[in-house]
């Protein structure tokens, strides 16, 4: 079972990108964070023409998570737990029934949290912390199941091109990481290092200042794994080569391979 994640920036901008990236790598499911589409507003019968059961959680013009997936879904739910007056659409879950295991995907845009001091970032921390709890209920279930997105996290120094860039960044600063690893902590795999322990992988690099040329990146997109879904790791890796196409994302895919 091949699972990726990738941060599009617009599901309009990258309609293109998109359909060539899926046609390219058949990813069995794809994540996808910021659609900035309402529900309505997503081109579910062109993915679905594509062989992907298609599942959304939208707003207008803002972050919005979805679900693609070739296998079939079920118990689909919608928002993090915890803050019934949070409107922000940045979590999707659903179980994927693949050949030998059923596999429970949280599909996550966490929080940016600049600027910082301030609301954002409050709002940034106390969303991790209702992160955390959901964290314990997964592992609390004992199935395999997965955390991926845009986790706006830089966890090590080793992850940023130029670290002491983002020294006062919300992504970099030591509260943020410190959330992170308690989540971490409790018992999870970060899929992608767990794989690739060299320095200079990326998964996003910014529009401005040549930083795609330059490889001035920054690794901010994560999977993290239950131990019984990381007992199922194969491999994983970052679609890097698509941030050099036309019109592309600011973010690229990442992806998992479990013997599922």
């Amino acid at each position: 079972m091949k699972i990726a994640t990738f941060n599009i920036n617009g599901i309009k901008a990258r309609f293109n990108a998109l359909t060539d990236w899926l046609s390219e790598t058949q990813p069995d499911v794809a994540l996808l964070q910021e659609i900035k589409t309402v529900d309505e507003g997503f081109p579910r019968e062109h993915f679905e023409d594509m062989g992907y059961n298609v599942e959304t959680h939208g707003m207008k013009s803002f972050n919005g998570v979805a679900i693609l997936s070739k296998l079939p879904l079920e118990d689909v739910t919608r928002g993090l737990p915890g803050d019934d007056s949070d409107e922000q659409a940045r979590w999707i879950e659903a179980t994927v029934m693949g050949e030998t295991h059923p596999v429970r995907l949280c599909g996550l845009y966490l929080p940016n949290g600049n600027p910082r001091p301030g609301p954002k970032f409050d709002y940034k921390l106390a969303w991790m912390e209702r992160m955390h709890s959901r964290a314990q209920e997964l592992l609390a279930s004992e199935i395999p199941a997965m955390m991926a997105g845009d986790y706006n996290i830089i966890p090590q120094a080793i992850d940023a091109a130029r670290p002491d860039a983002w020294r006062d960044d919300a992504l970099f600063h030591p509260e943020s990481r410190a959330a992170y690893r308690r989540i971490l902590n409790l018992g999870f795999t970060e899929a992608f290092r767990t794989r690739n322990p060299a320095p200079e992988q990326y998964s996003f690099w910014d529009y401005q200042a040549g930083a795609w040329n330059k490889n001035d990146g920054i690794r901010i997109d994560h999977l993290l794994l239950t131990p019984q879904a990381a007992d199922l790791l194969k491999d994983c890796q970052i679609d890097k080569e698509y941030r050099g196409r036309e019109k592309p994302s600011d973010h690229v895919p990442v992806w998992v391979e479990l013997a599922a």
